[in-house]
């Protein structure tokens, strides 16, 4: 079938909004006609080239280059048609995409980490995750990738069944679509991964799509003092609208805040999800934190960057920890309905997250937003 869908054919260049070609659903696959996407910026990576793997990575992939690729990797839609052996979710069903597929039998599926299942292995490179062929091509026949085997930026979208996640037909797809990304990955940042109870103190550096649902998360677990780190005054305000205590512009500026709230304690934990993670980051968010405490880095860094700022020393006398985390530390399939069931019962913001909808065809437009520091989510609505 054709449809049409934001492809992105190297480093640096716009999304093209095109006509594209796509197979029917083979076994174990599902087509689901896209409701929304969001404009996360994992996507905008892509454009600026630090989530391209390396070289000497994509040398290993027939093709040599992950491009051209369809975009997007946050979503939810309505099941079309489902292929032979696919009962987990029927024609009908509205689903949430997850960037992170489960298959539920390897080793880390079978520990209770179904984040780190061995599916998501392929995200960058190859076809259909079910058996390696390319089912996705561009109006000239050239094979065309989808960004963690998904591609949200696409009016439909053809998927493993790993990779879906059925949920409750009465809540709002704009919703849904949040879940699949940016609420988990953030709201278990907090929850999960920096393990925050009751009376903790916490500092979010960055407010955006994922940091606003770190605090969310923060607040959640009964933080009593949530500062928010973000140098622009909007997301700064935002951040108060869902829980946080505090605002200020950078980690610097939080320092004596952290220390006067907490008598000298510092925070138990940091969280780390700026839109660009960099490795000097590492330092001022391990002294943010307290003796014993725990700073989660969240947010990507560039592939390329290997160098990270850290005493050493400090960090073992001070038993702190530094803790990396994918989609919150969390399983896909019982964080989504989970966190649906929290909005549901109103102790959870998520249409507050969304700032402004924008067609496909003005997907360039979310993304000069998002980078002008405008937007906290935009979601491309195709109805």
């Amino acid at each position: 079938m054709k449809t049409r869908a934001a492809v992105l054919h190297g480093i640096g260049e716009r999304w093209s909004v095109e006509e594209i070609e796509l197979g029917p659903p083979g076994r174990g696959e599902v087509l689901v006609k896209t409701a929304f996407a969001g404009l996360c910026h994992s996507d905008e990576h892509l454009v600026t080239g630090d989530m391209v793997p390396p070289q000497e990575l994509l040398d290993m992939l027939p093709s040599g280059t992950i491009f051209p690729i369809v975009g997007g990797h946050e979503g939810s839609g309505v099941v079309v048609e489902v292929g032979e052996g696919v009962t987990k979710v029927a024609v009908g069903d509205h689903v949430s995409c997850s960037f992170v597929p489960a298959c539920g039998v390897c080793p880390s599926c079978a520990d209770g980490m179904q984040n780190l299942c061995d599916l998501g292995a392929g995200t960058f490179g190859g076809g259909m995750i079910t058996d390696g062929t390319y089912r996705h091509h561009t109006a000239d026949g050239a094979e065309l990738g989808t960004l963690a085997k998904l591609g949200t930026f696409s009016e439909h979208m053809l998927l493993a069944d790993s990779s879906v996640v059925k949920v409750e037909p009465d809540i709002p797809l704009d919703v849904v679509c949040l879940v699949s990304c940016g609420v988990a990955t953030g709201f278990g940042s907090a929850v999960n991964r920096a393990n925050v109870r009751a009376g903790d103190t916490v500092v979010v550096v960055g407010c955006g799509g994922i940091g606003a649902n770190a605090v969310q998360g923060a607040v959640a677990a009964g933080a009593t003092n949530v500062i928010a780190v973000d140098p622009v005054m909007f997301k700064q305000e935002k951040a108060a609208e869902f829980g946080a205590t505090h605002a200020v512009s950078s980690m610097e500026e939080a320092m004596p805040l952290v220390n006067e709230l907490t008598w000298g304690r510092m925070a138990d934990a940091t969280i780390l999800t700026p839109g660009v993670l960099d490795g000097a980051m590492i330092q001022p968010a391990m002294n943010l934190t307290k003796k014993g405490g725990t700073v989660v880095a969240t947010a990507l860094a560039s592939m390329h960057q290997t160098e990270v700022t850290l005493d050493l020393a400090r960090m073992t006398l001070s038993q702190k920890e530094l803790r990396g985390t994918i989609f919150g530390s969390a399983s896909p399939a019982s964080a989504i309905p989970a966190l649906l069931m929290q909005y549901r019962q109103g102790r959870l913001k998520l249409d507050e997250l969304i700032t402004k909808r924008y067609t496909l065809d003005e997907i360039n437009d979310g993304y000069d937003d998002m980078n002008a520091g405008k937007n906290i989510r935009g979601v491309i609505a195709f109805d």
